[in-house]
């Protein structure tokens, strides 16, 4: 299955790439553009909430646990890199379909 770049295989489950708009009045993970997913959050930028909410919607969306999602990368930037720890074939399905048809 190939798709956008916004993902990929790594050894034990899927890479995400995702640009976070913290204080978005709402939670939710969508497609964004070719190279990475788009998260709003309602958390603020402050004291690590918006990547609390952030682990926590992405591990909500993709039906893990919490323990399961860490950031690799942009921990202080809007665009992060997620690891998601499961089966890579059940994650990427999700991914494709918060994508739709076009991926």
């Amino acid at each position: 299955m190939i798709g956008p770049a916004a993902w990929r295989a790594v050894d034990d489950g899927l890479a995400i790439a995702v640009r976070v708009t913290p204080r978005g009045g709402r939670d939710a993970l969508a497609a964004g553009t070719f190279e990475h997913f788009a998260a709003r959050l309602a958390a603020a930028p402050v004291d690590g909430a918006a990547n609390a909410g952030l682990v926590a919607l992405v591990a909500k969306t993709f039906g893990v646990p919490k323990r399961a999602v860490t950031i690799t990368s942009g921990e202080t930037a809007r665009l992060k890199r997620l690891h998601i720890i499961g089966d890579f074939t059940t994650l990427a399905e999700i991914a494709s379909a918060l994508y739709g048809p076009r991926a």
